[in-house]
């Protein structure tokens, strides 16, 4: 564990807490924080990210750009004829 500081925060009349300077500075918006909570103590500990990394256009479109085309891709009208086809294969 690393060297362990105790601060004293405040309760306003609002139920709200008064954050000391120096833990103001630690705490970054958007970060979440798992409280554990008992009889005399609630303890903050820094909940591991869950979020997804942010999505890079840039990437995506450099790696469509490096793709081959797909001669055998089927063109929008083939797919529309081959739903029509199963739709009437259905109601048969």
């Amino acid at each position: 564990m690393e060297n362990a500081q105790t601060l004293t925060i405040t309760v306003t009349p609002q139920k709200t807490l008064e954050l000391p300077p120096e833990l103001q500075a630690r705490l970054n918006p958007g970060e979440q924080y798992l409280v554990s909570i008992s009889e005399e103590t609630i303890t903050l500990t820094k909940a591991k990210s869950t979020q997804l990394p942010a999505f890079d256009w840039q990437k995506w479109e450099a790696k469509l750009e490096t793709q081959a085309d797909d001669s055998e891709q089927l063109s929008t009208e083939e797919i529309c004829e081959i739903v029509r086809e199963v739709r009437q294969n259905r109601k048969a």
